[in-house]
């Protein structure tokens, strides 16, 4: 009965943080209100907040999820494996269901566009990106025996790490022709493991 109670939970949110990106895109973020949302899903403003604290962070949840999906994919990797390849499949795994072998899906770059564009999402998604980077952070930390609170190398690791994925969906988004994103992914966490070397020598 729980199990079903979460998916029924996990497919509301995603209904919400579908709806909130399609009405954005479609009005204009601004003249969108949590009421549209909810009203777009069949629930009530009340419901919607038990999940999304504003239409914000709904826009922005899915990299928050991603971000919660590759530490609890690090944190689970097996404890012998070397940091960057568990870090490496960690961050590639949140990215291997979508479609990522073709053009980005139309709302994906919508997304991203609104993301760049709208200065209330900035400021939502670099309270995400410190969060996750936090998280992220702590599941290095974990992995390597070094502390948190008190060493750089977990937090250097963890906003590297977030930056080159980041470096990599940009180049994907702005591809012509489509290129794989997967690969990209994991071009961009090697050239860092390896220490970004000069290409040109």
């Amino acid at each position: 009965m729980s199990g079903l109670r979460e998916r029924k939970k996990q497919a509301t949110r995603e209904a919400l943080m579908a709806a909130a990106l399609r009405l954005a895109h479609e009005r204009g973020l601004e003249r969108v209100r949590v009421e549209d949302i909810a009203a777009e899903v069949g629930v009530s403003p009340r419901t919607f907040n038990n999940y999304f604290c504003s239409k914000y962070e709904a826009i922005t949840a899915r990299h928050t999820d991603r971000i919660r999906r590759s530490v609890a994919v690090l944190r689970a990797r097996p404890p012998e494996e070397p940091l960057w390849e568990a870090l490496a499949e960690a961050m590639v795994e949140p990215w291997a269901q979508a479609r990522t072998d073709v053009a980005p899906a139309p709302e994906l770059l919508a997304s991203m566009r609104m993301l760049a564009d709208e200065p209330a999402l900035q400021a939502e998604s670099l309270q995400v990106m410190f969060a996750g980077n936090g998280e992220l952070a702590a599941a290095v930390a974990e992995r390597t025996g070094t502390d948190a609170a008190r060493d750089l190398y977990p937090h250097l690791v963890a906003v590297t790490a977030g930056s080159a994925v980041q470096a990599a969906v940009a180049h994907w988004l702005r591809s012509d022709p489509p290129v794989s994103l997967l690969p990209l992914l994991r071009d961009a966490l090697s050239a860092l493991a390896s220490g970004l070397p000069d290409p040109s020598l």
